[in-house]
């Protein structure tokens, strides 16, 4: 791989989250203060909402992080999409509890109650994320809502936030779910880069890999990869790592426009092959290392 050709320690644009490379972009930044706002706030449901590849995992993982430095009780659960009584299982394990299948419904909905009571009694507050929202089923959704419920005389027993794709608020728009709907009460929708964060972010992770040097992206390189992926964090990550891997077939040292043309080529998600000249969109012309002209 290239790592040794630019002297890095690992690779800069991994697709897989990590919170070593997060990047506090201004979406991200605001969508977090939603979310900590709404956490001191006590009340009511939290969504957010972005297009895939717009960093809400990433976000997400940072979220819970601090909630478990000033000791909030937290549940995550990555892919809800299931029935409600499988949620609730999946909840009570996340809390700690024994859900075997034996347990009834009704049983384990009181035994989810009392464990919340307790934690309560100790002061302290209970955050649940769901990631991946948009694929839960409506009576799922409506479960979730009815957990809503469960407070003592003064406050909610639990917080709900919902992460998902722009189809949850489709989803939620639906008529059978106005009551869920009507019960959020803090929202924000997570938009890509602009090109100067787009330019900083490449920048921060090429850092962070361990590179030291001059500019490893030319600034038309870093023009040619925000048209190419509107600032969507995972694309850039794609694209980035496949232009790396051209420049180190042909044996050079920087990122040119042509580099990130090939690499969009080759990428689906990024922008459309139609607009690119016909000899760029062979697929495997950026894997080839060969001469693309300049």
């Amino acid at each position: 791989m290239y790592l040794d050709h630019f002297r890095m320690r690992e690779m800069p644009f991994a697709i897989t989250p990590g919170t070593a490379f997060t990047f506090a972009s201004r979406a991200h930044q605001e969508a977090l203060n939603t979310l900590l706002v709404a956490v001191q706030g006590g009340e009511g449901f939290v969504k957010i909402t972005g297009e895939v590849g717009t960093g809400k995992t990433i976000l997400c993982r940072r979220f819970l992080d601090i909630l478990h430095r000033r000791g909030i009780v937290t549940a995550y659960i990555p892919n809800p999409a299931m029935q409600p009584r499988s949620l609730l299982q999946a909840l009570a394990e996340e809390l700690g509890m024994r859900a075997g299948a034996e347990i009834d419904e009704y049983t384990l909905l009181d035994n989810i109650n009392k464990t919340l009571m307790s934690v309560a009694q100790r002061d302290c507050s209970v955050v649940v994320c769901l990631d991946e929202a948009q694929a839960m089923p409506r009576e799922t959704l409506e479960a979730v809502r009815l957990l809503s419920n469960l407070e003592t005389g003064r406050s909610k027993l639990l917080q709900l936030v919902l992460f998902g794709q722009p189809e949850l608020d489709h989803k939620l728009a639906d008529h059978s779910l106005r009551q869920l709907q009507q019960r959020i009460t803090f929202e924000y929708e997570m938009s890509g880069m602009s090109v100067r964060e787009l330019d900083r972010y490449v920048a921060h992770r090429l850092n962070i890999a361990g590179y030291v040097g001059a500019d490893l992206f030319s600034t038309a390189a870093i023009h040619r990869l925000y048209q190419a992926t509107g600032g969507v964090p995972r694309l850039v990550n794609i694209l980035c790592h496949k232009a790396l891997l051209s420049v180190f077939g042909e044996g050079g040292r920087r990122v040119l426009p042509r580099h990130i043309h090939a690499a969009a080529a080759d990428t689906t998600a990024a922008c459309s092959p139609g607009l690119l000249p016909l000899w760029l969109t062979r697929p495997s012309v950026w894997a080839s290392g060969m001469d693309w002209g300049r």
